[in-house]
């Protein structure tokens, strides 16, 4: 159950860097980060839980679907 939550953790802080990227798009203020941090925060995100959705199915944590 820990697994799930932190997955949807992970999930919420990836769409919150998304708006935030979208805020400094439009906002264009020099002395903010650029978009290219909040881009690549996602991006991180985006691997991490693919890592952990492969671990949760090699070590039985996450069962998959049988009939998709």
């Amino acid at each position: 159950m820990i697994f799930k939550i932190v997955i949807v953790f992970l999930l919420m802080l990836m769409v919150y860097n998304l708006f935030l990227a979208m805020l400094t798009m439009n906002k264009n203020d020099p002395d903010k980060p650029p978009m290219s941090r909040y881009i690549g925060r996602r991006v991180l995100i985006a691997v991490a839980i693919i890592l952990l959705l492969l671990f949760g199915l090699l070590t039985g944590q996450i069962t998959p679907n049988p009939h998709p």
